[in-house]
């Protein structure tokens, strides 16, 4: 029998969908977190690991994996009564503590990370081999939990670090076959992200299972949806737009 958990997590799991992406406004803290999972039209809510940092008053690299968590569960105590879904963004999943982490995440009530394939520690990127792998255990571990159709959203970073777009093909189809539910490809602010060109593509070889974030001047959410992505994410946008909302009040205040 499937437990209420796996249920939520088997609904995560078919909000990605081709061509009707599962639209997610990223959140960093309990705040945030219970202001979007109050609106209807948000389906599913997720973390963005740079904004959880930030307001916590550090970098991403340096996040705590104890703040990190600290985090998911007071987030995740702000969406339960809602009945949605949550998605945490556990960066690279800190080396060797992914099943401990699957298991606090899965006792806050968590169904979904995000999870990179770029080693912060070496700063180097994981072998496709060792990368598949740390997919595999997040998922066993899920399911020993009773959480068989826990989602995956496999981050992977080659643009990022000077490789190919047929790289990020071969890495993604083996990250999907390992069961990711998605890949998220990000090509970084230097180059903008990825283009349209490059989207299709990805889209083509994952057969739509592709996750995009939204940026200032590129493809908006109902373009993306149109060429086919299954999961569309704003990354960190809340922060930014929240921080500058607060500097404008701020500053009207101070100046009156």
């Amino acid at each position: 029998m499937s437990t209420p958990q796996n249920t939520l997590a088997q609904h995560l799991k078919s909000l990605h969908q081709p061509h009707r992406p599962l639209i997610l406004a990223n959140v960093y803290d309990a705040a945030t977190a219970q202001a979007v999972a109050s609106l209807p039209s948000a389906r599913a809510i997720a973390t963005a690991s740079y904004a959880v940092a930030a307001a916590a008053g550090t970098s991403d690299e340096a996040l705590p994996l104890a703040e990190l968590l600290r985090s998911a569960t007071s987030i995740a105590s702000a969406v339960r009564p809602t009945g949605k879904p949550l998605s945490i963004d556990i960066r690279d999943g800190y080396n060797n503590d992914l099943p401990m982490i699957v298991q606090e995440l899965l006792d806050a009530g968590v169904v979904g990370v995000n999870l990179e394939d770029f080693d912060n520690a070496a700063q180097t990127m994981y072998s496709p081999a060792d990368a598949v792998q740390r997919i595999r255990t997040v998922l066993d571990a899920a399911r020993a939990a009773g959480v068989p159709d826990f989602v995956v959203n496999a981050r992977c970073d080659a643009l990022l670090y000077g490789g190919t777009l047929e790289e990020v093909v071969a890495r993604g189809r083996d990250y999907l076959a390992a069961g990711a539910t998605t890949v998220f490809v990000w090509g970084g602010a230097k180059r903008g992200g990825i283009t349209r060109a490059e989207v299709a593509r990805l889209v083509e070889a994952f057969e739509g299972r592709l996750n995009v974030k939204v940026v200032p001047g590129g493809l908006s959410t109902k373009e993306l949806a149109g060429v086919g992505v299954a999961r569309v994410s704003v990354g960190p946008g809340l922060l930014v737009a929240a921080l500058e909302r607060v500097r404008e009040v701020a500053e009207e205040l101070l100046r009156e």
